[in-house]
């Protein structure tokens, strides 16, 4: 609870520390609602309501804290209300407190614990490698793993019939993890470091995220001149003049070879000195950028979309087409039709090529290093 607390006081504007604080207080009830000697009755409902819906809100942080494109949707909410009511049924039902599973519900209940956690899990993993921000990176291993953990490994007792909330030895044993973890994550998210955030506070479309300031909100002045510009300089040219964003399948391995630098320190330098989070959005604006100069080219009126888009590296029209609708606001096809309307390489693509080649109006560079 003074976690959540503590979150919502400092990030009070951002998604992702919302569902934070979410969790922390839905863990919490989980916490007494799976304690020996916990009844449940008509005033301790909200409390096994927030357990109930726990699950959700678990995936939901894993994707907000780690997708910085992530939102919130409606059918989050009725997801959400689904398993609160299911849960609540479940705790109400006649020998719903009796080892083991009680019938289809509770089976079902927890099964649904096991694919939310193995959901987040392979969120967490999936996106490690193309995570820019090195705090980010280290603690979100331990967090989510942790979490899931305990999540699966619950629902796996209960399954077994093994740990329910009449077993005094299994409640304590899992209030201690819960305990252990609450205390890691305290530290993790709280003692994060100065200038770096996890928190991103969610935008209008078009508009790149704002990360959510710590309480210390500047940069040390030792972390803003570690940036050297002759390897920003490196950087852009590869980018710019080498084009290796057409490279398809180019992993932040890859550059960091081709330019001869270790990998933490160009994860490092993107992060810090072009403000972007993510590799693949860091690698998405100049693919992009250079499709939208090939779309306001009469020239290439008549070449396909999907040309432009594998030539520019992306692998297939899907995520092209997201990524394009993402940071413009409409598709190719739209975006070529209003370019071509006024005249061809206009100054709207030029624009854009002048954001590609200069560090701090690229996508995100404005904002703060971390």
């Amino acid at each position: 609870m003074l976690l959540a607390a503590a979150i919502l006081r400092d990030f009070r504007r951002s998604t992702a520390a919302r569902l934070g604080a979410a969790f922390a207080v839905g863990t919490a009830a989980y916490a007494v609602s799976s304690a020996t000697g916990f009844r449940p009755s008509a005033w301790t409902l909200p409390i096994v309501a927030l357990s109930a819906g726990n699950n959700v809100v678990f995936w939901l942080l894993a994707s907000a804290l780690f997708d910085d494109g992530f939102r919130l949707r409606w059918w989050h909410g009725a997801l959400w209300l689904t398993l609160i009511i299911a849960g609540t049924a479940d705790c109400l039902l006649p020998g719903s407190r009796q080892a083991g599973p009680s019938g289809l519900l509770s089976l079902g209940l927890v099964l649904s614990s096991l694919g939310f956690a193995a959901l987040a899990i392979g969120l967490t993993l999936s996106s490690w490698r193309s995570d820019l921000v090195e705090g980010r990176r280290r603690m979100r291993l331990f967090v989510v793993a942790a979490s899931s953990a305990y999540i699966g490994l619950t629902a796996l007792f209960q399954l077994l019939g093994t740990f329910r909330g009449n077993d005094a030895w299994g409640s304590t044993v899992g209030a201690t993890g819960l305990l252990a973890i609450a205390g890691a994550v305290a530290w993790s998210v709280l003692g994060l470091g100065r200038g770096q955030s996890l928190f991103l506070v969610e935008v209008a479309p078009n508009v790149s995220p704002v990360i959510e300031p710590p309480p210390t909100a500047a940069l040390e002045k030792s972390e803003a001149e570690a940036v050297d510009p002759r390897l920003v300089a490196r950087l852009q040219q590869a980018m710019t003049v080498d084009r290796v964003a057409r490279q398809d399948g180019l992993t932040i391995a890859d550059l960091a070879q081709r330019l001869g630098l270790p990998e933490y320190r160009l994860r490092r330098l993107i992060n810090q000195a072009l403000g972007y989070r993510n590799f693949n959005a860091f690698l998405n604006h100049y693919r992009i950028a250079e499709v939208k100069a090939a779309l306001s080219d009469p020239a290439q009126a008549e070449v396909p979309v999907l040309t432009l888009a594998l030539d520019s590296g992306f692998s297939s029209l899907g995520p092209f087409n997201r990524a394009f609708k993402a940071e413009t606001g409409i598709t190719p096809s739209e975006f070529r039709r209003l370019a071509l309307e006024k005249g061809g390489v206009s100054g709207i693509s030029r624009s854009i090529l002048e954001s590609a080649s200069h560090p701090s109006n690229a996508a995100g560079g404005n904002l703060p290093a971390h």
